[in-house]
This record gives structure tokens, sequence and C-alpha cells, in this order.
């Protein structure tokens, strides 16, 4: 904004007459331009568009797509040799194949994305240094009406203020307070999702629409490339076994070795399970116990079950489900998640009104509740939820293509915020369950009877 202050003797001729009648009459004519008024408020206008065009978006969405690329080569290199060493010209050596042209497919649809961002992102560049260079033009003619210099004299006064400033801060150096780190996590931040990576139907294509799959990311020494599942065989609300594959080609082709292992003869009955939302941690599943407020634990070498009770007031049985526009999902109370540290369990009570309770599952002969956070965010408003380095994710429903991570609470710093921004491209409507594995740093989903898996990315 110029200011512009005129002497009045400046602006004005004055000429006084002196009528018969003994009376007085000035007449005041400018002797200087007018200020152009509409000039100046198209310079803020043009001034405001140039602001809306340069974001801190659009540069994230251009270092995303290096990261994503950056992550995705030095993995597709790695498939490749082990393919050339591993290949023994049957089933695993074309599931090998498979998974690597759709990685190499993957990689083709970034590099067009990458390519397509640059040359957006130069037009952009090149079209806003031209409106730059007029802007700085017609500020340095509207300066002209300055004639009192008001304006080089307040910039004179800033430079004077900064140099001052820093004359202060080089004999008293200001400290700069730290940011809280995010999480307690070796891998840095969060930062996107790529895939998907596994897109498989599995044994039973079609046949169970609710389950869960992941690793155990604490597994027994043989068993660290085994994949666990559990499809909801009663109704879509209940089941008595987790299911065995001792490396992902068996999962995706369909051989389970060593099979079932089996909670109980019934189902449902008590302490089998309830609801989609499962994790295997330590050769234990964790889950809803069937009809309780409660989260079992089954070993699944001892075949013993224990269980944890959660607070008084904890809402279950359908009474609080995920929810997205359309439905909610039926058993969905509670949700078990794992990362770097252990199990989770996240729930809501009527104490707290319907927003999420996250809660640390120590382990011990019994499983125990550790410390609890609770959090401001409504349990109905969200699809799913899962932990990753002490971090909580929430998602919600965006259409029949996409999810959004758009939710975190940090365990650590107990900074919340809704604004996260990172989209899961969906292979079918619905995400029933999802799980992280801090393995691989996958993020595993069980959509409609498929198994789909993500790679989480971190900086």
């Amino acid at each position: 904004m110029l200011y512009v202050i005129v002497p009045l003797w400046a602006l004005l001729t004055v000429s006084l007459q002196t009528a018969s009648s003994a009376r007085c009459s000035c007449e005041l004519i400018n002797s200087q331009k007018l200020f152009p008024h509409d000039k100046l408020s198209r310079v803020e206008s043009d001034a405001s568009e140039c602001n809306g065009k340069i974001t801190k978006e659009k540069s994230l969405e251009l270092d995303s797509l290096l990261l994503g690329l950056d992550r995705r080569l030095p993995q597709l290199l790695e498939d490749v040799s082990m393919l050339t060493k591993e290949d023994d010209g049957g089933i695993y050596g074309v599931l090998s194949l498979q998974v690597i042209e759709n990685e190499m497919k993957d990689i083709n649809q970034l590099i067009d994305k990458l390519n397509s961002t640059t040359v957006g992102h130069q037009q952009l560049t090149s079209a806003t240094a031209k409106q730059l260079e007029d802007l700085k033009a017609e500020m340095g003619a509207l300066e002209l009406y300055d004639t009192m210099q008001v304006v080089k004299k307040q910039q004179s006064n800033q430079r004077l203020r900064r140099d001052l400033d820093k004359c202060k801060n080089e004999i008293h150096p200001v400290i700069q307070p730290t940011q809280p780190q995010q999480g307690n996590c070796p891998h840095g931040e969060f930062v996107n999702i790529t895939g998907p990576r596994v897109n498989t139907a599995g044994e039973y294509p079609g046949s169970y629409k609710y389950g869960a799959w992941g690793r155990d990311p604490k597994p027994e020494v043989g068993k660290e490339k085994w994949y666990w599942l559990v499809m909801l065989t009663s109704g879509n609300k209940h089941s008595n076994y987790v299911r065995l594959y001792s490396s992902l080609s068996s999962l995706i082709v369909g051989v389970s070795v060593p099979g079932n292992i089996l909670i109980h003869s019934s189902n449902p009955t008590t302490n089998t399970i309830q609801g989609p939302n499962i994790v295997l941690y330590g050769g234990a599943l964790y889950y809803n116990c069937y009809n309780r407020d409660a989260v079992c634990r089954f070993n699944l070498t001892s075949k013993a079950v224990t269980s944890l009770q959660l607070p008084k007031g904890t809402r279950f049985n359908s009474k609080s489900n995920f929810c997205q526009i359309d439905e909610c999902y039926p058993f969905t109370d509670l949700d078990l998640a794992t990362d770097e540290s252990g199990v989770w369990v996240i729930y809501t009570t009527t104490q707290d009104f319907g927003n999420l309770v996250l809660s640390k599952v120590d382990d011990g002969e019994e499983p125990t509740l550790g410390q609890t956070w609770r959090t401001s965010l409504y349990k109905m408003g969200v699809t799913n939820t899962f932990m990753a380095c002490g971090v909580l994710y929430a998602t919600r429903y965006v259409d029949k293509e996409t999810e959004e991570i758009f939710y975190s609470f940090d365990t650590v710093t107990g900074v919340e915020k809704f604004d996260v921004g990172i989209f899961i491209k969906k292979m079918s409507p619905n995400i029933y369950s999802l799980n992280y594995s801090p393995v691989d740093q996958m993020l595993h989903a069980y959509c409609d009877s498929n198994m789909v898996s993500y790679k989480v990315l971190f900086e």
C-alpha cells in the first residue's frame, strides 16, 4: 500500500478575490496528477493471484513423486536380482515375473506423472516470472506519486531494524526452540504411500467379504517370511481360526502351509474372533473377543487364550463402528494395530462421547492395558485406523476409488493433525481392515475379500 502525503501548498494554488459585498471566495486547483487507485487495486489483485499459484502443496507434490521413484527403483532391482538367483522354472518364477511387471507399470505411471508435473511447474515458473516483472514495473510507476518519499523512508527503517536485530543476535544469540520429533521412528516421517504392490483374491476369490491379513512384526525363528490370514466365515462377523502361509507367493496362489490353526471347534463361541480388526504379534493373534468388551490373545503354539478387559463403558457389539457415507462396518468397535513398539488397541467409551481412545497393550503372562491417550476425533466418522512409529493414523472414505489418510495423533508430542492428506488408491470400494507391517513398511488392506498391500514411504 502506498501512502502519499502531499503538502497543501504543493497541491493547491489559491487565489483570493474580494467582492464588493465584502465576501471572500477561494478557487482550489490541483496542481498534481490524481492518484490511480484503480491501478493500485489491480496490482494488489495480481499479487494475490500470484501468491495463490505458488503453493507449498505444489512443491510437496514434486518431492513426493521423486521420493516415490527413489524408493521404487531399488526395490525393482532387488526383486529382479532375487528372481535371477531363486528362479525355479515353475510357479515361483511366474509369480515373481508378475510382481515385477506390476512394479514396472507403477514406475512408468510414476515417471509419466513426474514428467507432466515437471512441465506444468516449468510453465508456471515462466508465467510467474513475467508476472513478477510486470508487478515490479507497475510498483515503480506508483512510487512516483510518493512525493514525500514515505515508502522509501519505511523501507529504510525496515533495513535499519533488520541490521539492529542482526547486531543484537550477534551479541546475544537467540537459541531457536527445537521442533518436537514426530513419534519414535527410525525411518523418518511418514510422507506417502505407493502401490498397490500386491492385489490378490487368494484362495477363496469373492467368498469372504470381511477379514484381515499381514505379517508378524516379531516372528519366531524360521517364520520371518510367513503371512497370516483371517476370514470372517460366520455371517461376515465371526471366525474361529487363523490360516498361515509360508511365503507371499504361497498366499497368492492359495497354498496354505502349515494350514489352519483352530481357536475353537465352534464358531462363534467364547474367546473366538469377532470383527475384522485383527493382528498377529510375537506368535500370538490379538482380536476382539466374541461378545465381550475385551481383547483376546491366542498363542499359536500353546493354543492358550488370555484376555484383556477394557475400561468400563467401552462400546462393543456394533455400538460404535467404523463408518463411511453409506454404511457402517459391523463389529468394528475395537481395532487392533501393530507398529515398531508392539500392539495397540483403538476403541471408544461412553465417557469419551464416541471419540477415539488409544491404549498400548503391554505384553506379559497376561496382556495388560498400558498408557492411554484420548483424542478429539469422532470414531464413527472414520473408516479405519493403524499405527506406524508411535503415531495413530485414521482414514476416511472419499469415493469408490479413493480413501484418504487424513488424521494423525503423535503419542510422543500429543499433537493432532487433521490435514495429513495422503490418498490410497483402492482396488474395491471398501477397506474393512488396515494393518501396518514394520517388518517391510507395508500397509496391508483387506478389501471386499481381496488382499491388497501398499508401500509406506518415509522421509
